[in-house]
């Protein structure tokens, strides 16, 4: 019975990293087939929250102050007056002039998000109404606005999103960190898309309308939930209008200080998803086969029958992942690190199951307490 039981998710698990596979090269088609819009194209303001001195910001923040766009704004917003990153704010706003960069400066610690407290800094000095958030870590290919904004055009359409890949890990712990974003969360987000399943708002390359941001209640409204673009979402499509995500994708950097916060990242990606979806959250357990088919070949005392369905499980799991990594992300990195991807996926199970019984969350350094609908309260003493 109990080998029945392990075999469960190895046999679920593989038959998902088949599809998963199959969906990639699906939506690889659909995103050849993009054309771009003619268009007027409206002003637009792109707000960067930054928080400290992040690995390789000069070239993620000049990659936004550089796109092929008319007119648009960037706007750099920080919490602390003591930020590391302030000197060379400082100088992209000078180089750069008043016109296309502003840099405004808050002075409130983290209490609940502190990245939508941080984007509500820099709405204050927004000039116009289209909108697009973009995370610091996020380095910009100079077509990036015209491909965010252009479905705006269209009045149903109340929010675009982009979606994203890692890029440039060193040390092991980000590779297996580049892994958990390029061959998992990344695959998934590609499989729901191409099957209709998804329902998520990514916030890492978001664009909408000032007037869509308030009838939803502002960012203040986000700003004790966790997952807070999830809820974006589907506040927005709770008023009647649809969430579009682009097959385009943008690269987020990397950027781990040890191992321990690597795994800290890992409970808190699970935890962002058993936030937004917890049933969601708790099928994923099916998923995962080459973990469970290493505890079914550890039942079996490691016989031929257990080795072979862990060679087979870790086979399928590695050749679906490479076609995702390679055929779709153009990702050599992942595809140079796909060896550590069995591991990556024992330590996924581990922080799975950490994550179900968490009630606090460890971002920037800080500790916050966690309810049960994903709401942050303040902060635990």
């Amino acid at each position: 019975m109990l080998e029945l039981v392990l075999l469960f998710p190895v046999v679920g698990g593989s038959v998902y990293n088949v599809l998963t596979a199959l969906a990639a090269i699906k939506f690889k088609w659909l995103a050849g087939r993009r054309r771009d819009l003619a268009m007027d194209w409206p002003p637009v303001t792109i707000l960067k929250p930054i928080y400290g001195l992040e690995k390789k910001l000069e070239a993620n923040l000049r990659s936004a102050c550089s796109q092929d766009y008319p007119t648009y704004q960037v706007v750099l917003s920080v919490q602390r007056r003591d930020d590391p990153a302030i000197p060379l704010l400082r100088e992209i706003e000078r180089e750069y002039g008043p016109e296309r960069v502003s840099l405004v400066i808050g002075d409130d610690p983290p209490k609940v998000n502190g990245k939508v407290q941080n984007l509500e800094i820099g709405l204050r000095a927004a000039l116009h109404d289209t909108l697009v958030i973009s995370d610091s870590d996020v380095l910009l290919r100079d077509d990036y606005l015209k491909t965010i904004v252009a479905p705006l055009a269209d009045g149903n359409v109340g929010c675009v999103c982009t979606l994203y890949r890692a890029i440039d890990a060193s040390t092991w712990y980000e590779r297996l960190e580049l892994l958990t974003l390029n061959a998992d969360f990344t695959a998934n987000l590609i499989f729901a898309q191409v099957t209709g399943a998804s329902g998520l708002c990514l916030g890492a390359s978001t664009a909408l309308r000032r007037s869509t941001l308030d009838r939803i209640g502002g960012l203040s409204a986000l700003a004790d939930y966790m997952v807070e673009d999830y809820e974006m979402g589907r506040r927005i499509r709770a008023a009647g209008l649809k969430v579009a995500i682009l097959p385009y994708f943008v690269d987020t950097r990397v950027n781990l200080v040890d191992w321990s916060t690597w795994w800290s990242h890992q409970v808190y990606w699970d935890q962002n998803t058993k936030a937004a979806r917890p049933y969601g959250f708790a099928a994923t357990v099916l998923t995962r086969s080459v973990p469970f088919a290493l505890a079914f070949a550890a039942v079996r005392l490691f016989d031929p029958l257990g080795l072979w369905v862990l060679a087979a499980a870790t086979a399928i799991r590695l050749v679906g992942s490479g076609v995702v990594l390679g055929h779709v992300l153009r990702d050599r990195e992942g595809l140079a690190s796909l060896a550590l991807l069995p591991f990556r996926d024992i330590t996924g199970l581990a922080s799975w199951l950490f994550a179900l019984s968490q009630r606090s969350f460890i971002w920037r350094g800080e500790r916050f307490g966690l309810t049960r609908g994903g709401r942050i309260v303040p902060r635990e003493v």
